[in-house]
């Protein structure tokens, strides 16, 4: 199972929070900062659902310098 989560960071910290990212979760196969609507993209791979969540709220969420995210799952 893999998604995309987009990432909103306070001004100044996107680089933090991707290197933060590629630090703590093992599942990312990208995480790149980027100009535009939202600050930071991450994709991620995991094995279901129930780790995905696991990912997103008790591991990405839980960085302060984040302000919003927004996930989406990929369909196959």
């Amino acid at each position: 199972m893999k998604a995309y989560i987009l990432i909103e960071t306070k001004p100044g910290t996107s680089e933090d929070v991707v290197k933060a990212i590629k630090k703590r979760v093992k599942n990312v196969l990208y995480a790149d900062s980027v100009y535009g609507r939202h600050d930071v993209i991450v994709v991620i791979e995991a094995p279901d659902l129930e780790r995905l969540n696991e990912i997103v709220y008790k591991v990405v969420e839980k960085d302060l310098n984040i302000v919003h995210t927004e996930t989406s799952i990929t369909l196959f």
